[in-house]
């Protein structure tokens, strides 16, 4: 697939096939699907494209020398950032984010990282890679009150996750005066650990060193790029489930998956969202630790471990830009 008006160069399809007149196809990375019937010349497809839940009409026909047009040109990767670069935030605004602003989004553009609608709890989670309910002693308004934050470093070139978060690691002392110190304190966890089947997971042909990319194409659709399990769980525990989540899968690597569950009441509080009441339609999607274990041959277990946590000392609020 080629989007040709938003610059987002190629999308693989995960899966083709042609039976008789039927043409399928899936694109995982969008929880895209096509099935049409092809034409007795061979020249049209009449059938439905279905993203999520909303199935529309798509009929193709063959392109033409008069209708065709070029397949346009993949946009040109970021160069990375020099791996042993230790960069800092060269331009940095925060300011409050509009009051009636919905969800919120940690966004990667290049080479400006952005935030929309995220309190300084959010901040503190995402840069130090901790849930919630590690982080304590905050005053009240650091969770309810919302900001929008940008930040540019002062070095040439995409940042990896590491650099990216460390940048945020510099700049919240200088901006909130936030201190703190470091305790080991027993919690609630899960451990997300490989099920009995083995994992199912497919293993990315992204840049190693790069961004992962988790994007939540609604709730409970997950779609997953070059991404660790580290990173995974981090996800799990900072956006959708109500305690941390401890890696012990020891997967290597980085993978592509597409996670599609019925999320419950509990889950999704790190984002702010309310969730509606679960579908009793037939073909809804399992709950998540269904899911988790038939979709991806991983399971989350809950215990008891000792975490680190973070017990803030002093934070004020954001200094004017």
């Amino acid at each position: 697939l080629y989007s040709i008006d938003q610059g987002a160069g190629s999308i693989p399809t995960s899966s083709f096939s042609v039976t008789g007149s039927t043409v399928k196809y899936a694109i995982m990375a969008i929880d895209g699907s096509y099935e049409g019937k092809l034409s007795p010349d061979g020249n049209s497809i009449t059938g439905t494209w279905t993203q999520g839940n909303h199935p529309l009409p798509l009929n193709l026909k063959r392109a033409t020398p008069g209708t065709e047009w070029a397949i346009p040109e993949a946009p040109a990767r970021p160069k990375p950032m020099p791996p042993d670069a230790n960069p800092v935030a060269e331009v940095a605004t925060i300011k409050p984010s509009k009051p009636d602003q919905k969800g919120k989004g940690f966004i990667f553009d290049g080479h400006r990282f952005k935030t929309i609608n995220t309190s300084l709890l959010d901040l503190l989670t995402f840069a130090y890679g901790v849930q919630q309910r590690q982080v304590i002693g905050g005053p009240p308004w650091s969770s309810s009150d919302k900001y929008d934050l940008e930040m540019q470093p002062d070095i040439e070139g995409m940042p990896n996750d590491k650099q990216l978060k460390s940048m945020l690691q510099k700049l919240l002392p200088e901006r909130v005066k936030l201190q703190f110190h470091h305790e080991q304190k027993e919690l609630p966890v899960y451990a997300l650990l490989v099920a009995k089947s083995g994992q199912k997971m497919t293993k990315s042909q992204g840049d190693p060193n790069g961004l992962p990319g988790l994007f939540f194409r609604g709730l409970g659709v997950l779609s997953v790029q070059n991404a660790t399990m580290t990173d995974f769980a981090g996800l799990m525990q900072s956006a959708v489930l109500d305690r941390p989540v401890v890696n012990q899968t020891a997967l290597p690597g980085r993978y592509d998956f597409l996670l599609k569950w019925t999320p419950d009441e509990s889950q999704f509080g790190g984002m702010g969202i309310k969730v509606p009441p679960p579908s009793n339609a037939a073909d809804a999607p399992p709950n998540l630790f269904t899911a988790v274990q038939d979709e991806l041959g991983l399971k989350f277990d809950a215990t008891k471990a000792s975490v680190d946590v973070l017990v803030i000392d002093h934070l004020e609020k954001p200094s004017a830009n």
